[in-house]
């Protein structure tokens, strides 16, 4: 886009400085500069041109957020701000659909709603934790799920900048057993006997069954 061209442009102009002798400083006034941050683009240009990038360590409010939002944060993935591009955005969520680790996204106010609709559309009722104004005066830590939240930002427009902590997918419960494994293998001998080979009758008894393909095929060839 014409925006991302003007920006690298704009880098390119920095890093030419900067081998000229100058000294640059990257400093953002909303959390860690770079992360879903035009400043990323800047940082990739200085590293191919051999400039040294060194990190300062500051407040980022993926991290903050998560340690406050009370919930389960052994594994995370961060997904940044949702596009307003409409088919990346619907790519983007269909992505995430089983994504089973707990997700972070940025969100500008004016979006929120939007984007608390396509998640509940797409992902369903889930969990979220909505961390708004963090670090700052009326910073403020939600709790609820995405039809709650949807209910009340649909009568109450939300204000301040804000990270949302989404619950992932639920593991799928496994199907109860409707057959043993004796007869899994049975029902592959038959499939075998119809002119598949052994492996893809064990997989096809597999797919029936819900046993894994593996354990039909060994008892298969025992039989």
């Amino acid at each position: 886009s014409y925006f991302e061209h003007n920006r690298k442009m704009k880098g390119q102009l920095i890093a030419q400085r900067i081998l000229a002798g100058e000294s640059c400083a990257l400093i953002t006034d909303a959390g860690t500069p770079a992360i879903s941050d035009p400043g990323c683009d800047l940082v990739d240009i200085c590293s191919r041109e051999g400039i040294q990038v060194v990190a300062v360590p500051g407040p980022c409010a993926l991290i903050a957020a998560l340690s406050i939002a009370g919930m389960d944060c052994g594994r995370f993935c961060f997904e940044g701000f949702l596009s307003v591009n409409k088919k990346s955005r619907r790519e983007h969520l269909e992505d995430i659909r089983e994504e089973k680790r707990t997700m972070v996204f940025y969100e500008a106010p004016h979006k929120l709603l939007r984007t608390l609709e396509d998640f509940y559309k797409t992902l369903g009722e889930r969990p979220i934790a909505l961390v708004r104004e963090i670090t700052k005066v009326h910073e403020q830590v939600w709790r609820t799920t995405l039809s709650e939240a949807i209910a009340h930002y649909t009568e109450e427009p939300p204000r301040g900048e804000f990270v949302l902590v989404v619950a992932g997918a639920e593991e799928a419960p496994a199907p109860e057993a409707s057959y043993t494994l004796e007869e899994a293998a049975q029902l592959a001998a038959s499939l075998a006997a119809g002119g598949l080979s052994a492996s893809e009758a064990a997989k096809e008894a597999a797919q029936t069954t819900g046993f894994k393909k593996g354990e039909i095929y060994r008892l298969l060839l025992e039989q």
